[in-house]
C-alpha cells in the first residue's frame, strides 16, 4: 500500500526525490569516509607485487594506511554518535487506548477511508496543533495500538493532538481537522522517507548531544569536533529535506481531500478560535496562578468558557455558541476530566517551569476557587510588596489610623511626579526579582514524561519580562482592588479572556487601569480619586494584607 500509494501524486513523487537526495548525502559522506582505506587496499596489494616496490612507494603505503585508520576510527566515532544519540521527544500526555477507545476508533477509521497505516499511538500536546511524530529510535520504546502492548514499530508514528481541540472542537470537525495529519502516515511509511527522516533526526541529535554541557576537555572537544561535521552535513541536506517535508504535506493535504473535505473549511475556522482562546487563557489566566505556585487543572475546559464568552461579547462570533449543543471530542475520552489534569499540569510545566507533581508551594486549583485563592491573594501579594518597597523609601505611612491604605500609595505619587514612580517602580522590580531568585521552582527528580528522565523540560516563556512601569501599574491596580473589597463591598473575580476581575455589585469594572496609568504617568491622581468616591471606596481606609 505504501508503495503504490505514494506514486500517485505531484507531491509524493517530489518528497520520494528529495528523499534519495537525503539518502545520496548520506552515501557520498560514507563514500569520503572509506576513500583513505580504499586507497590504502590498493597501495597494499600493490606491495606484493614489483611495481609498487621500493622505498617512495613503501612511505606513502605505511602513509595512507595510517590516515586511513584515522579516518575510520573519526567515521565510526561519529557514525556512533549519531546512531546512538537519542533524538528529543516533544513533551506530550499518553494516551493509552483504554483510555480513548472511542477516539482510537475514530483515527482508525479515518486512516481506512484514507487508505494509509493508522498511527501507532496517540498522544495529547497542550497546545493547538497536532501532528505526527516518529518514535522508532531503540531508546523511545511506545505503545503500540493494538491491545495496549508494549512495543515498538517500524513504520507508523504516533499522533499526537492539541488537547484544546478536545474540548471545543465537535467530534465531526475533529474527525475533519485531524484527515490531512493522519494521511502523512503513507509517505512516513515509504522506506526512502523513512531512512531519510531518521538519517536527519540522528544528526540533529548529534549536534544537541555535541552543544550539552557539562563534560571534560577532551570529551567537549571530541564532541565538538563531532558536532561540526553533523551541522555541516545538516547544512546540505537542509534544502531537501525541505522540498521532501512540503512534498509530503502536499500529498497528505491530497490524500484527505476524500475525507469531510467541506466540513474541514468550516473546522479550520474552529482551530484559528480555539487557539486565540488558548492564548488569551494562558497569559491572562493560567500565569497569574503559576506565578503564586497554583496551577488551573482544567485549562482544556476553561478553553469552552473562554470562547463562550468570546461569543457572548463579539457578534461575529454569534455562530459558535449554538455549536455546544453538538457532540464534543472530549467525549471519546473515558475520563476527561483527569486528562485535562494531566494536560495542565503539562502546560504549566512547558509554559512556566514548575514541577511534574503537585506539592506545597505547587498545588492544583479549580475554577471555583479561582476568584478567592488566586485573584484575592494576588492582590493582597502585591499590595504588600508596594508598602514594603515604601517602607524601604522611606515615605511616611497615610494619616489616620496605623494600618496600608491606598491614601499613602495615591499621595506619594501624585505629590513626587513621575521621576518619583521611576523610583518605586526600580524599587519593585528589585523586589520581585529577589523573590524570584529566592524562591526557584523546583524540578522533580520524578519527571518521566515521555523519555525525559530527570532533566527538566524545555521551557517556553508565554511572556517577555514585565518592565518597571508594568509591575508598577499592576501593583498600584492590586492595591486599589484590596480597597475596594476591604471598604466597598467588592468581590475578587475571574474575567475569563482577562484574567483577574474586580465585580462590584456583580459587575466587571474594566475603567479602572486608565485611571491608574493617569497617577502612575502623569502623577495626577484625579481621575482615580473621582472613580474612588463614586463607587464608595474609601482610600484612607486600612486594608488587610498577606
Amino acid at each position: 500500500m505504501s508503495g503504490s500509494g505514494i506514486g500517485e501524486s505531484m507531491g509524493a513523487q517530489a518528497a520520494r526525490s528529495r528523499a534519495l537526495a537525503v539518502l545520496r548525502i548520506r552515501s557520498r559522506a560514507l563514500a569520503v569516509a572509506l576513500l583513505p582505506a580504499a586507497v590504502a587496499v590498493v597501495l597494499l596489494a600493490g606491495g606484493t607485487t614489483d611495481h609498487m616496490d621500493g622505498g617512495s612507494w613503501n612511505a606513502a603505503r605505511w602513509s595512507v594506511t595510517f590516515c586511513a585508520v584515522i579516518v575510520l576510527l573519526v567515521a565510526a566515532a561519529v557514525a556512533t554518535v549519531i546512531v546512538r544519540a537519542s533524538p528529543a521527544l516533544s513533551p506530550t500526555v499518553e494516551l493509552s487506548e483504554r483510555a480513548a477507545p472511542d477516539l482510537y476508533r475514530l483515527v482508525r477509521d479515518v486512516a481506512e477511508r484514507l487508505e494509509v497505516p493508522a498511527p501507532s499511538a496517540l498522544a495529547l500536546t497542550p497546545d493547538c496543533d497536532s501532528w505526527l511524530e516518529d518514535r522508532t529510535h531503540p531508546a523511545h520504546a511506545i505503545r503500540g495500538i493494538q491491545g495496549g502492548r508494549r512495543r515498538r514499530t517500524a513504520e507508523a508514528p504516533v499522533l499526537v493532538i492539541g488537547s484544546p481541540f478536545l474540548w471545543w472542537m465537535r467530534v465531526a470537525e475533529l474527525r475533519a481537522v485531524l484527515a490531512p495529519v493522519v494521511a502523512g502516515t503513507a509517505p512516513s511509511a515509504h522506506p526512502d522517507i523513512a531512512a531519510a527522516r531518521r538519517f536527519v533526526r540522528g544528526l540533529d541529535a548529534a549536534v544537541a548531544v555535541a552543544a550539552s554541557p557539562g563534560r571534560g576537555a577532551i570529551p567537549r572537544l571530541a564532541l565538538g569536533f563531532v558536532g561540526r561535521i553533523a551541522r555541516l552535513l545538516l547544512r546540505s541536506c537542509q534544502l531537501h529535506v525541505g522540498e521532501m517535508e512540503r512534498g509530503v504535506a502536499a500529498d497528505a493535504s491530497e490524500r484527505a481531500q476524500a475525507v469531510d473535505y467541506g466540513l474541514r473549511i468550516v473546522a479550520q475556522e474552529q482551530v484559528g478560535l480555539a487557539y486565540a482562546g488558548w492564548d488569551r487563557l494562558l497569559t491572562r489566566v493560567a500565569l497569574p496562578a503559576w506565578r503564586m505556585g497554583r496551577w488551573p487543572s482544567r485549562l482544556d475546559a476553561g478553553v469552552v468558557s473562554a470562547l463562550t464568552e468570546l461569543s457572548r461579547r463579539d457578534r461575529l462570533a454569534e455562530g459558535f455558541a449554538s455549536r455546544l449543543g453538538e457532540r464534543p471530542a472530549c467525549d471519546l475520552l473515558e475520563e476527561p476530566g483527569a486528562v485535562d489534569e494531566a494536560a495542565s499540569l503539562l502546560a504549566a510545566r512547558l509554559f512556566h517551569g514548575g514541577p511534574a507533581e503537585a506539592g506545597p508551594d505547587w498545588s492544583p486549583v479549580d475554577w471555583q476557587q479561582y476568584p478567592e485563592e488566586v485573584v484575592d491573594r494576588k492582590w493582597r501579594t502585591e499590595a504588600a510588596r508596594l508598602h514594603r518597597v515604601l517602607d524601604g523609601l522611606g515615605v511616611p505611612p497615610s494619616t489616620g489610623p496605623d494600618g496600608p491604605t491606598l491614601a499613602r500609595v495615591m499621595n506619594h505619587l501624585s505629590a513626587r511626579g513621575t521621576a518619583i514612580g521611576d523610583t518605586l517602580a526600580a524599587g519593585i522590580s528589585a523586589e520581585v526579582a529577589r523573590e524570584e531568585e529566592a524562591a526557584p521552582v523546583p524540578q522533580s527528580p520524578a519527571d518521566a514524561v515521555n523519555g525525559w528522565g530527570a532533566d527538566p523540560l524545555p521551557l517556553f516563556p508565554l511572556q517577555p519580562p514585565r518592565t518597571g512601569r508594568e509591575l508598577l501599574a499592576d501593583h498600584v491596580t492590586a492595591m486599589v482592588c484590596c480597597a475596594a473589597v476591604d471598604t466597598a463591598g467588592a468581590a475578587p473575580g475571574l474575567d475569563w479572556l482577562d484574567g483577574p476581575a474586580l465585580l462590584i455589585n456583580g459587575e466587571r469594572r474594566a475603567d479602572l487601569g486608565s485611571r491608574v496609568l493617569s497617577l502612575i504617568e502623569d502623577g495626577d491622581a484625579a481621575p482615580l480619586r473621582g472613580w474612588l468616591t463614586t463607587l464608595g471606596i474609601r482610600p484612607e481606609k486600612p486594608v488587610r494584607l498577606v
